[in-house]
């Protein structure tokens, strides 16, 4: 038989490759649109609202810089005058040892001024300028009424440095210069910085409440220590350092709650060693010899007596 011969295979056509597809990614913007509960139209009216804010910022602003504001803020000052808001009437309250005239000078200047026109902060400023004003507000009573309550600093303690007498609060800050005497049964605090030091030493003395109330005074020495001053007279040196110092005043009053150490015979209580305390007795004071009446008189006769003998003598 005659070989039958075989077809070729067909060749396919090869593809095209076909073109990629495109991923879309959504931006943040959209992302976030579809997050918030709001329509696309919610979201153009209140970026609308945005920009006509922001517009209504700018023309503020540059009105301002004309000092087209000011203007109007003057016209309106002058209607409110006008209506009746104006500062007719001055109250102060809580004076008791503030200078009152120079309060009452310094708020009466604003008498007959427009209401909108009082600056509340800065008279409440110049008021807290003075030692004796720890606070101060300052309020607008409608129509024509402008009241001041004062809270005053009160005096805790009399600072004496280089001769000069100042009362002080328990802060340090000074209220005012005083005389020396002038400070009644205030304790008296010494040295050059001893105010700035006081709310420690009123700490110190916490420590040791039956010893506080007759403590007299303090001296700061050598800006870091203190000398304490009592009623009867001692004085307690102790050491340096808060604690030291507070253990010392403790282990004091224990001492002195047992064996009576004040109001003795002891002027002077060293405890600035932590090891032991020196203490120092006051001197003797030197007997006076007291001559009777009788006595001086015999003296004198026996002197007279002694000079006519001789006078004779000295005639014979």
């Amino acid at each position: 038989m005659a070989g039958v011969a075989r077809k070729a295979p067909a060749k396919r056509k090869a593809k095209s490759p076909s073109p990629r597809q495109k991923v879309l990614q959504d931006s943040w913007v959209d992302i976030l649109m579809r997050a918030l509960p709001l329509s696309e139209q919610d979201v153009q009216r209140i970026v609308t609202w945005i920009i006509l804010a922001a517009l209504t910022l700018l023309a503020f602003a540059a009105a301002q810089y004309a000092g087209l504001t000011a203007v109007a803020y003057q016209q309106y000052a002058a209607l409110a005058a006008k209506a009746g808001f104006q500062v007719q009437r001055v109250e102060v309250t809580g004076m008791e040892r503030v200078d009152q005239l120079k309060v009452y000078q310094l708020v009466l200047a604003e008498k007959d001024r427009a209401m909108p026109l009082v600056d509340i902060d800065k008279v409440r400023a110049d008021l807290l300028q003075y030692g004796w004003i720890k606070e101060a507000r300052v309020a607008r009573r409608l129509p024509d009424t402008l009241a001041v309550e004062i809270i005053e600093r009160k005096p805790a303690a009399i600072w004496q440095r280089n001769g000069k007498y100042s009362l002080i609060d328990a802060n340090g800050i000074v209220l005012a210069n005083v005389r020396a005497g002038e400070g009644g049964d205030l304790p008296t605090l010494n040295g050059n910085e001893a105010n700035a030091h006081i709310v420690a030493l009123n700490a110190l003395l916490d420590n040791a409440s039956a010893l506080k109330s007759q403590v007299s005074g303090a001296t700061w020495i050598g800006n870091r220590r203190w000398d304490l001053q009592f009623q009867t007279g001692e004085t307690l040196a102790l050491p340096e350092g808060e604690a030291e110092a507070a253990k010392a005043l403790l282990n004091f009053a224990r001492l002195d709650g047992v064996h009576r150490l004040l109001g003795r015979d002891l002027i002077h209580f060293d405890l600035r060693d932590p090891s032991r305390a020196y203490f120092r007795k006051a001197p003797k004071a030197e007997a006076v010899k007291v001559e009777n009446k009788d006595s001086k008189e015999n003296n004198e006769n026996n002197e007279k007596n002694e000079i006519t003998s001789k006078n004779n003598g000295l005639t014979a």
